[in-house]
């Protein structure tokens, strides 16, 4: 009996030793978690674009067991607001701050704080005036820009006026769709009337279409630059009761896009793959730190959907993405 008592007591010791062992290691493995901040230019479920790419960075870190936080301002143009959250990001010391720059010259300074403090950075879907990523994961946007520009010349002869509805006009994104759109449409450029920037809200693009209408009431063709822009201006459009008259080029893919496509307000859209933008930034971050082979700028990819097109099973893909599904099949 008392050698049956001392055989449970010595079970119980060996149990103990081996849950004391398996808490210490669990503190030790979370102690040497991989810890990340991204800092994007806005969080907003509204926008279809946001919210995939958000969802790609999430599924990342999820897969890759890293301690991600995600914050970001309120406005997309807030790039001061921006820049205090890259600061504050700074003093957690993470191992990677991820950022999606608001200002291709106002982000400078703050990011170039990163990396002063031997903090790796990795920039998603925009960048700043100078190469201070270790990684940059975006869309080329000089060539979306061509995009957009290649279609829209079909539609243009020696009388169309052109109207561009940009997003915020200090993101290199903006910059860089329109330099793209511009440098194809050449000599053809003269003929944009204006060109806007809605700053990234549906109810400015909305009210800054319905003044260009009413000002050139001659207007041909309006260009989009992003979600936001794009649906404002496509909406307008279509209240004011100009679909067809006037022609739409748009730019990314939310389920109202696409609706507005098929009823042919837009004669086409550039769709970007925000899911595997997001997806690969953390990748990136990660192989960084594992010194695994990295790319120092990855293009994420768009590609031109038209009416005529995009019932094709490959667009059909990029158009109603399934979280998770479009980077799956992306890698196959």
């Amino acid at each position: 009996m008392r050698n049956q008592k001392h055989k449970i007591l010595l079970a119980l010791a060996l149990l103990g030793i081996v849950a004391m062992g398996w808490v210490l290691g669990r503190g030790v493995q979370e102690e040497n978690q991989i810890k990340m901040v991204y800092i994007p230019k806005i969080i907003d479920n509204n926008n279809e674009f946001w919210t995939a790419l958000i969802a790609g960075a999430r599924m990342a870190a999820e897969e890759y067991h890293i301690d991600l936080t995600i914050i970001a301002p309120q406005r997309e143009e807030d790039f001061e607001k921006q820049n205090a959250l890259i600061l504050e990001a700074i003093k957690q010391n993470p191992d990677v701050i991820l950022v999606s720059p608001s200002h291709y010259t106002g982000t400078l300074e703050a990011v170039k704080e990163v990396r002063k403090r031997g903090i790796k950075l990795v920039f998603i879907d925009s960048e700043v005036k100078e190469p201070v990523w270790d990684s940059i994961v975006a869309t080329d946007n000089f060539i979306a820009g061509s995009k957009m520009g290649n279609l829209a010349k079909s539609y243009i002869d020696d009388n169309t006026e052109i109207a561009v509805v940009g997003h915020v006009k200090s993101s290199s994104t903006a910059i860089e769709r329109i330099r793209g759109l511009e440098y194809i449409l050449g000599k053809r450029k003269s003929q944009i009337v204006e060109t806007v920037f809605c700053d990234s809200t549906f109810e400015k693009a909305y009210s800054l279409t319905e003044e260009l209408v009413k000002k050139y009431p001659d207007l041909d063709l309006v260009i989009g630059t992003n979600e936001y822009a794009a649906v404002g201006a496509a909406n307008a459009i279509k209240d004011l009761g100009m679909a067809g008259k006037i022609k739409m080029v748009g730019f990314d893919n939310s389920i109202e896009e696409v609706q507005l496509l098929e009823e042919g307000v837009f004669v086409g859209i550039v769709v970007q793959k925000p899911f595997n933008m997001g997806y690969l930034g953390i990748e990136q971050a990660y192989k960084i730190l594992k010194n695994e082979e990295f790319k120092v700028q990855l293009d994420s990819g768009s590609e031109l959907i038209t009416k005529e097109n995009m019932y094709t099973e490959e667009n059909q893909k990029l158009l109603f993405p399934f979280v998770g599904r479009q980077f799956r099949e992306a890698q196959d």
